[in-house]
């Protein structure tokens, strides 16, 4: 295979649900593609697969692949593009057996590559023999006490296996769980023939995978500045167009929805980010406090400079065990006076719930409740000014060991319709009980658990499949890598850039006028991207928005520490806040269970600023009109 100037990876799903169309508009776009990569997995995702299984040993896979591809599998031959995918699940082989069916179907020539090997489930008792404590890597808890409520638990791996597949030319690779990042990276290693120690090329296509692994959300989806995007409609998804020496663009399709800017990627940048000096794969660290941005054209941004480092010679192990069930049920409130309204359904309806379980012969009530007033700052609680709701919609959650209980909840709220205050209206019947299925990641060596690469092909005409390569147990280099770092990011803005701006007159403004944010989750943890519009902005946030301040800003939400890191380059400063979600994931009785609206509360945060630091922000990058973007003079 000659080796190609450029290589276009595309992005068409950013997880099981995202818009089933999205793949066949990367398919038919305007632009010339190679790769198309599609995420479906996540830590839940994971363990109905699994359950799926145990009940059909043909299922545990994202069956939805199968029908997106079904009108389109045709054109996508045709083009030559590559389909990489963790659509496997926990039974990749079977998704393979799927696809084999409907080009039997259609009378196509077929070759699948399946990686697997990382679902560990069934040898957790042999690896904890051995000395694998499971440890839970973010709160230090002991795993001893949860191993037999385990569902599903799966090792990541990086993107080295996929390379080794994609050297049998497959038009589809399926795995199972493969790091989001790996599935970019690894057609950027065969592409263009990188080493396995040429750290700063990989670390470019982990960034590269990074950016477009959530789909829409690099081109115009969840963006600050949500009024610049042309059109939500058909909304092009990203591509990244790659270079042998690491450097990329991201673009999309032209003539499609959607927007990409520098800040649309500095936001993704800033998505669901740890220590940024430090972003952990199985192939490389990269540091994104090296990645440098610049513009190039409309809708394209070229991406360079990113230096990586060795990897550990530790595997990421996702978790995922059963903790009991959750019930949640909604009334819709209307006013006069809808907040006392609410308060008082939720007092009455907690008081006779206690008294029902107590005649039903429970010694404790719920182990956990929650209350929520939607439409009345339920996602901010309390941290800004309050307004006058016209209505709200009271949602009552509780979460329990005891499925019992719950049943005693979900049928005593229909009975408060008719029997509490005026003005209710009905938003279905009695609440569904719905398992939880709780995280839990560890870290393992990463010699227990192998990746197995198989390839099949199915000629035009034939019933059956053949196996055209098979490599079991492919090692992984020993790197004893480190992700300790000893040394800030390197940051180049300097005080001074400020500093003139001492006698200019103050105004208080809302964070939005100065920065962009976007936030996420990790488990319980909520991580907050604060990005400047100008770099004398990031200077000015820099010295005033301490982890201090966003703690206190944030104290009804936050229960644990609030860690600052700088990360110059983007201009922005990455907050993580501990103990925020209520233990995150379907763990969480908050309506925003994943941190999404964090980002929102922060920018509407208020503070003091000197009125020429608007003057450095350039049009483009300017925030838009709307209820935070007005000025009044101190």
């Amino acid at each position: 295979m000659s080796k190609k100037e450029f290589i276009r990876i595309a992005n068409a799903g950013g997880y099981w649900g995202d818009d089933p169309y999205a793949l066949r508009r990367q398919i038919y776009g305007e632009m010339k593609l190679d790769y198309i990569s599609i995420d479906f997995l996540a830590e839940v995702t994971m363990s109905i697969l699994q359950k799926q299984r145990a009940k059909d040993p043909q299922a545990g896979y994202a069956r939805d692949f199968i029908s997106a591809l079904d009108p389109i599998i045709e054109e996508c031959l045709k083009r030559k593009i590559k389909i990489i995918t963790n659509a496997g699940g926990v039974n990749p082989r079977s998704c393979a057996e799927a696809l084999f069916t409907l080009a039997r179907k259609k009378n196509l020539h077929l070759k699948v590559a399946v990686i697997d090997g990382d679902d560990i489930l069934n040898a957790i008792p042999n690896l904890r023999n051995n000395g694998v404590d499971f440890k839970n890597m973010e709160t230090g808890e002991n795993f001893a006490s949860y191993a037999d409520k385990v569902l599903c638990a799966n090792a990541y791996f990086g993107a080295l296996p996929v390379a080794e597949a994609l050297k049998n030319e497959p038009d589809i690779v399926l795995c199972g769980r493969v790091t989001d990042t790996g599935i970019t990276l690894a057609a950027m290693m065969y592409e263009f023939k990188w080493k396995i120690d040429e750290y700063d090329k990989l670390a470019h296509g982990i960034v590269a995978g990074h950016i477009i692994e959530c789909g829409a959300q690099a081109s115009g989806g969840n963006f600050t500045d949500w009024q610049k995007v042309p059109s939500f409609i058909d909304i092009g998804f990203p591509i990244v167009e790659c270079y042998e020496d690491g450097s990329f663009y991201v673009t999309k399709h032209p003539n499609t929805g959607g927007y990409i800017s520098c800040q649309t990627v500095r936001e993704q940048l800033l998505y669901e980010m740890g220590t940024p000096q430090s972003y952990i794969t199985p192939d490389v660290i990269a540091d994104f406090s090296s990645i440098q941005i610049t513009p190039s054209s409309p809708e394209r941004v070229k991406v360079s400079g990113i230096i990586g480092r060795k990897p550990t010679d530790l595997l990421k192990v996702s978790i995922a065990y059963e903790d009991g069930c959750k019930c949640s049920g909604t009334l819709i409130i209307s006013g006069p006076d809808v907040r006392a309204k609410a308060e008082m359904f939720a007092k009455v309806f907690w008081i006779r719930l206690e008294s029902e379980l107590i005649k039903a012969g429970f010694s404790s009530t719920v182990q956990f409740k929650n209350t929520e007033y939607v439409g009345d700052d339920s996602t901010h609680k309390g941290m800004l000014k309050k307004h006058d709701a016209i209505e709200i919609l009271l949602k009552l959650t509780v979460r329990d060991s005891n499925k019992d209980k719950l049943n005693v909840f979900r049928k005593l709220l229909p009975s408060m319709i008719l029997s509490g205050p005026a003005g209710v209206a009905v938003t279905g019947g009695a609440p569904m009980i719905s398992d939880v299925v709780s995280y839990w990641p560890a870290l393992m060596p990463q010699e227990y658990s192998l990746p197995n690469i198989r390839v099949y092909e199915q000629k035009k005409g034939e019933e059956n499949f053949k196996t055209t390569y098979e490599k079991l147990q492919l090692q992984w280099p020993i790197t004893k890598g480190t992700a300790e770092i000893d040394h800030p990011p390197i940051d180049p803005w300097n005080p001074s850039l400020i500093s003139t701006m001492s006698t200019s007159r103050p105004i208080r403004v809302c964070l939005m006028e100065i920065a962009h944010a976007r936030s996420g989750d990790k488990g319980d943890t909520v991580n907050i991207g604060l990005i400047g519009r100008s770099p004398e902005c990031y200077v000015w946030l820099r010295e005033n928005i301490t982890s201090e301040k966003v703690n206190d800003w944030f104290h009804s939400l936050c229960k644990g520490n609030v860690h600052r890191y700088l990360v110059p380059n983007l201009w922005a400063i990455n907050f993580l806040l501990e103990e925020s979600l209520g233990g995150g994931g379907t763990m969480s009785l908050q309506i925003d269970a994943q941190g999404k609206t964090f980002s929102q509360a922060l920018l509407r945060c208020e503070v003091d600023i000197p009125e020429t630091l608007l003057a450095t922000i350039i049009p483009e990058n300017k925030a838009c009109a709307g209820e935070l973007v007005r000025r009044n003079a101190l």
